[in-house]
Formats: structure tokens, sequence, C-alpha cells
């Protein structure tokens, strides 16, 4: 009888864990790490955090466990580390990546795995979902176009005319600059020149004496150490310019790094999905819950960290309606995430044809607070931009996607 008793508790443990082992969703994250934007990489994995974090940890009855996975900013790498999570670790769901052409790699590389389903992180470069679109890849977060697209004509009304371009070399930053200049151009200013920097570039010295004395205004579009390197040495250099800063310039993974450089930033115009100092209920209440959440996070999310925050809690959601059914190819589950309203912090989420969000985006300056922190204040806010920047098909398509060359108003 003991025996007997021995034997049904070990089969009645073997059980349990193998009904607890059933229980677990593997869920790859693959965030930049390393390289230049390490920094904008460990805050979104806060976001990411965050949001699985206020779902306890648990969502269409399943335990979630994230797989990590690091990239350096590059294609290959990011493409690298989700080959790892999705063909070694067996992951279920892919979140990520962070920058603009890995997003671009990381969707070619989704449509030779459609059994899995890809949820981008944070990566911005428009042809991810309007190019050659992949059917099990879906993107929560607006890319880089839509997001500037309000500032062109606004600073224009400001007084910036003539203005240089100044912008790292790859997918997002062509977005952000081809959402700025749509209608900056429109409105009548000119572009007279472009400088397209490798991610990483440390001396800015060329760059800086490039700048013609013609133009009033700097188009800054450059991320984490690469901003901070160029906005100390414009200053050092004695520059006056008006610097207009792309999103991620502006992005908290900028402004709390000390120095006498940050009181330069004061006054800076922006256009982002974000405003760190946007006054309403929601938006308020995440930012209490990521100060909370970690001893390293910043004044308030940065970009990096709201998009992963969508992006899992996005998925979450649809998991939740789906009872974590990912059956049949996962088309239960893509259907509904498809479908999705996302209530996000900033506003209504949703995803077009594409599977590419739609949302809106905020005008912003620069001011500092009181505590001597800089922030990002609302200057205007536009609820709803779509991936063609609310213009027709056709005026769009006539324009053309953001690149090194498109669009030209010289």
């Amino acid at each position: 009888m003991l025996r007997r008793s021995l034997l049904g508790t070990a089969i009645l443990l073997g059980c349990t864990a193998a009904a607890s082992a059933q229980q677990e969703l593997k869920v790859g994250l693959v965030a930049s790490l390393e390289g230049a934007f390490a920094v904008l990489g460990q805050d979104a994995v806060r976001g990411a955090e965050l949001a699985l974090k206020e779902r306890g940890g648990v969502a269409g009855g399943k335990k979630i466990v994230f797989v990590r996975g690091s990239s350096d900013a590059s294609p290959a790498s990011a493409v690298n580390a989700t080959r790892k999570l999705v063909e070694q670790d067996k992951v279920a769901l892919m979140i990520g990546p962070l920058s603009g052409s890995e997003g671009v790699a990381v969707k070619d590389y989704a449509k030779t795995q459609p059994a899995v389903t890809f949820i981008d992180g944070s990566s911005g470069g428009q042809e991810t979902t309007l190019v050659n679109p992949s059917p099990n890849f879906f993107r929560f977060n607006l890319d880089g176009a839509q997001v500037m697209a309000p500032l062109g004509p606004y600073a224009f009304e400001q007084g910036s005319k003539r203005v240089m371009v100044i912008a790292e070399d790859y997918a997002f930053p062509y977005s952000q600059v081809q959402g700025f200049m749509s209608g900056f151009c429109k409105a009548g200013g000119k572009v007279p020149r472009k400088a397209w920097i490798p991610i990483g570039t440390k001396d800015f010295s060329s760059v800086i004496a490039s700048i013609p004395n013609d133009v009033d205004s700097l188009l800054v579009v450059l991320a984490g150490a690469d901003a901070v390197n160029f906005i100390k040495q414009y200053d050092q250099a004695g520059g006056s310019k008006k610097v207009i800063g792309g999103s991620v310039m502006v992005d908290q993974t900028v402004l709390s790094y000390r120095g006498r450089f940050r009181s330069n930033l004061v006054g800076t115009l922006s256009s982002g999905w974000t405003a760190d100092a946007l006054e309403t209920p929601a938006w308020e209440k995440f930012v209490a819950d990521y100060r909370a959440s970690s001893k390293e996070a910043f004044t308030a999310p940065s970009y990096f960290a709201f998009a992963y925050y969508n992006a899992v809690k996005a998925t979450l959601n649809a998991l939740d309606q789906v009872g974590g059914d990912l059956s049949d190819g996962q088309a239960k589950f893509r259907k509904v995430l498809a479908a999705t309203q996302l209530q996000s912090p900033v506003g209504l989420i949703t995803l077009d044809h594409n599977r590419q969000a739609v949302g809106p985006a905020f005008i912003t300056k620069i001011v500092q607070r009181p505590d001597g922190k800089l922030v990002s204040s609302v200057v205007k806010a536009v609820p709803k931009i779509d991936q063609h920047l609310n213009m027709s098909k056709a005026e769009f398509d006539k324009m053309g996607i953001g690149s090194r060359d498109v669009p030209a108003c010289p």
C-alpha cells in the first residue's frame, strides 16, 4: 500500500509538473542592448516588463515567459537574435526589434516563419509595413514619418525656412525626415543639404563645418550617444542655428544625460507619439507606474519603453481574448490581434490593412522643470495619423517612400 501510495504521489506530481509546463508560453523579446543604442534597449525592456507585470505575468490562462535576445541595432544582429529565439528556443511569439532597419530585416525573416507571429518592438521604418508586408508581422507603434508629419508646417510657421538635415543613415531617420519634409516643403520650406551619419559616429567636426551659412535651422535626427555627441560638439563649436529635433533626439534617453549641453535643448521643437508632460490621467498613471517599476527609470518613459509596452499589452490582450489558443497556425490569435483597438496611455491605436498602427502624435517643445529636469511639453496634439500621413494614397505615392533622396525640396 505504501508503495502504491508513493507511486500515486509520483504520478500526481509528474502530471502536475507536466500541466504546469503546458501552461507556460515562451515569448521572444529582442532589443538593442549593445552598441550606441544600448540605453534605448534597456528602457525598451523596462516597458515590456511593466506591461507583463501589470497582468501578473499571465495571459490567456498561461504563464508568459520572456526569452531575451540582444542586437546592436544592425539588421544582421537583429535577425540572428530573432532566428535563435524562433528556431532554437522555440518561442511561440516574437516581440521586437528596436531600430528601423532592424525591423525591415526581421519583417523579411518573418515571411520564412509563418507559424510564428511577430509584433514589432519600436522600429519605425516605413517600408516595414508599407512595402511587401508580411502577413504575420504586426506593428502597434507609428512609423517615423507618421510621428514627424505634423512638425514640418508648424516649424515653417515658427520661422524655419531653410533647414539642413543631420540624420543617421538608416530606415527610421529616412522616415522621420520624410515626415517632416512632406509638410515643410509643401508650406514653402527648403532643404538645401542633408548629411547622413553612420550609427556610432563620435566625431561630428566635419559635419558641423559643412553647415551652410544660409540655413536658419538644423533638423537633427540622431539617437542615444550619437545625439549627445553631436549636441556637445555643436555647442563647443559655437553653433547658433536653431535646432529642430527628431522624435528620439528629444527623448528621455537623451534628455537624461548630464552636462552643460542640456541647456541648449530648452525650447527645441520636435514631434513624437508621446509627450513627457502630457496632462491626462492615463498618461500620468503610466508615468507613475513606469517610474515605480525600476530604479533606473527615466523622468518619463522613453519612446522605446512606450512602444514595447504597447506591443506587449496588445499581445497579452489578444491572448486573453482567444484564451491562449495558438492552434491552427495562430489564425484565431492573429485575427483578434489585427482587429485590436488598443487604449494606450496617449489614446486609441488601431491597425490598418497592413497591420500598421494608426494613432495620435504630438508636436512638442522642450522645457525645464523647477527641479532642473528637461521634459517635452505638448504644443499641439493630432488625434489620428495614418501611414499615408493623412494624404490621399495617390498624393503619398507621388512623393514616395522616405530615403536618402526622397523627398527633395532644394
